[in-house]
């Protein structure tokens, strides 16, 4: 998105990781994180993340808190329960709205995004109604921080390993009980292969994938 290299935007694994393990919030911290407090913040994405950034940035002392989703709420991958107690501290929800540019000051702090209107067209092969911008339809809204929690994609590296075959997502394909990949004795789990997805679920496909590893190995 043009823009997006302005002062006062980060990803959402910067925010989340300087906050929570290197304490970023304190004054005295040796990397301390930008002001939040009174800010007008943007979060973009719909997942747990989002949420957790959304709900973070309002402890951090954020006047004004919202997340910008280009769906709508029926489609949020985000837990329920998360997004209820989002809304009961405050935070907006802006659904149906996609970036098209950050805009900054002469400095190159913030100041605004220009978003585009979406409506959701007819749903794909998985069922899924894809967003589609809506012709003429851009407004701004002023913000001052953004997070920008829209998920990761494989390393395209990993595209050179032999063998290895990926889903249309782009993401690995496996055996869902052993967690092996389409090439002999090599194992896969995580988001690399369920895209976003929890920590627990990546765990216990590490843990799958052990006992599977541990099975192969014997077996040679």
């Amino acid at each position: 998105v043009p823009g997006e290299d302005s002062v006062g935007i980060c990803s959402a694994n910067e925010f989340l990781t300087r906050v929570n393990l290197m304490r970023a919030w304190q004054p005295d911290a040796p990397t301390p994180l930008m002001d939040f407090r009174g800010r007008r913040v943007a979060v973009f994405g719909a997942g747990n993340t989002a949420i957790d950034s959304a709900r973070t940035a309002l402890r951090l002392g954020a006047g004004e808190v919202s997340i910008i989703y280009r769906r709508s709420e029926a489609e949020m991958p985000a837990r329920r329960d998360e997004i209820e107690h989002a809304r009961e501290e405050g935070i907006r929800f802006v659904f149906l709205a996609a970036p098209l540019r950050f805009l900054s000051d002469e400095r190159g702090w913030l100041t605004a995004v220009e978003l585009q209107r979406m409506r959701l067209g007819e749903p794909d092969e998985s069922g899924r109604r894809s967003p589609q911008p809506i012709e003429g339809d851009v407004f701004t809204m002023e913000i001052e921080r953004a997070v920008v929690a829209i998920g990761n994609a494989p390393n395209k590296l990993l595209a050179r390993t032999g063998g290895v075959e990926f889903t249309r997502r782009g993401t690995i394909q496996v055996d869902p009980e052993s967690m092996q990949t389409t090439r002999a004795g090599v194992f896969a789990g995580g988001d690399v292969v369920t895209g976003g997805a929890t920590v627990i679920e990546a765990m216990r496909a590490g843990r799958k994938a052990a006992s599977a590893i541990h099975a192969w190995l014997s077996s040679k």
